[in-house]
């Protein structure tokens, strides 16, 4: 299980994620400066720490380095939400308490996760039709109330 990033690294893979495609220390590094102050040496160190965890993939390229996302920003959402999950020792409960917390929109998007997860419903037939029953007058004339059957 994937420990919770760091801010610098949330800050970082947030950027990798959002591209979606191979990228420089120096892309991120002038992406992150619109925000912060940060050096060069940060953000290769930081790169070159989440490649060490899993988090990216590099590739050289000349002298430097491209890293790409090893997975996606919604499987790390999953596997953190998964991870504490499991460490309840009431895991209905804290479904339960999770639950009270979203949104409504936050609501109907887990209702629409679980009808994608669960898969199309079953299509349910029509009952063959059954013949009804008989009348009074079909097989069993004493039944409109004449005893002598006529």
């Amino acid at each position: 299980m994937p420990r919770p990033l760091g801010e610098l690294e949330d800050a970082v893979m947030t950027r990798v994620w959002k591209w979606n495609r191979p990228v420089t220390v120096r892309e991120v590094l002038e992406d992150l400066q619109r925000e912060r102050s940060i050096a060069y040496t940060t953000v290769m160190t930081v790169l070159d720490n989440l490649h060490q965890k899993g988090w990216v993939r590099r590739e050289a390229e000349g002298r430097a380095y491209r890293y790409e996302a090893v997975s996606t920003r919604a499987a790390y959402s999953a596997a953190l939400m998964n991870d504490a999950w499991s460490q309840s020792d009431n895991p209905a409960a804290a479904l339960v308490a999770f639950f009270g917390m979203m949104s409504e929109e936050q609501r109907v998007a887990l209702r629409d996760a679980v009808r994608i997860v669960q898969g199309p419903e079953p299509q349910v037939s029509e009952p063959a039709e059954r013949p009804s029953a008989p009348g009074p007058s079909e097989e069993n004339p004493a039944a409109d109330g004449d005893a002598s059957g006529r």
